[in-house]
């Protein structure tokens, strides 16, 4: 209740200026789901089983190195095209997983630009939204992201998304594995009072990555809880219908030092 005060409290003061960052109300039980690196298995496995419970997502590409040719490890980019066809949202993982922190400002530039350039050539539209790989954040690469108009950035951290008090390019999400079920059950239960969830996932299941897989049948078990109890379920580009982002971007500063683990 504590919660609910201060945000209902935030919103007035909000409405009070004229600068509202938030433009309608969050629904309580609202999850972004996204998935990251193309394996193949958000082609076989996730994709049918999303459009099954009518839920969207987002998937973060890459050519993730130095298997990306392996077609029974990561999907194709006809496959990745065909992700879009199907109405979820494709956006930018960067063109080989590169840890943007790592990389000068032209070299962040050119990893996501091979994405937007890859995505526009398959009718995909230019990606808005992006994913850190390996949660690697500067305040470099937030300048970046807005001098090239994108809207959302997804990073880690193990909390829920205040949009009232998380910068756009440094949204927090759970990661889920094979083995943390209850975290990832109890972060569900999260999405209220104005805040929302953003799960991350890979391989479902993760041939190349098993530290990271999530075993299809837990998967499914996670859709079927979002869907009997009533979550919307939506990708993360999405966002925009709640979250006023020119707003956000002027209003919130960024803080990258907040722990985002890995």
């Amino acid at each position: 209740m504590k919660n609910l005060l201060l945000y209902i409290a935030c919103m007035i003061s909000l409405q009070s200026t004229g600068q509202k960052i938030i433009r309608k109300p969050i629904p309580d039980k609202l999850v972004v789901l996204t998935f990251d690196d193309a394996p193949v298995t958000h082609f076989t496995n996730v994709a049918p089983l999303l459009k099954q419970y009518g839920f969207g997502a987002t998937f973060f590409v890459c050519e993730f190195p130095p298997n990306f040719s392996d077609t029974s490890k990561y999907m194709t980019w006809k496959q990745m095209q065909q992700l879009g066809k199907m109405g979820f949202e494709v956006a930018n993982h960067t063109h080989t997983h590169a840890h943007v922190d790592r990389l000068s400002k032209e070299g962040v530039i050119a990893q996501l630009k091979y994405i937007e350039d890859k995505c526009d050539s398959l009718k995909l539209g230019r990606p808005h939204t992006f994913a850190y790989p390996g949660y690697g954040l500067d305040a470099k690469t937030l300048d970046v992201l807005k001098e090239r108009h994108y809207s959302f950035a997804r990073a880690g951290g193990s909390r829920p998304y205040d949009p009232l008090s998380d910068h756009p390019y440094l949204i927090p999400s759970w990661a889920t594995n094979e083995k943390n079920k209850t975290e990832i059950m109890n972060a569900l239960q999260q999405a209220k009072d104005g805040k929302i969830v953003v799960l991350t996932i890979h391989g479902v299941p993760d041939y190349e990555h098993p530290w990271v897989t999530t075993p299809p049948e837990l998967f499914k078990e996670y859709l079927q809880f979002l869907h009997d109890n009533q979550y919307t379920v939506i990708s993360l580009k999405d966002l925009d219908k709640y979250v006023n982002v020119k707003q956000a971007l002027k209003q919130i500063k960024p803080d990258i030092q907040k722990p985002l683990k890995n």
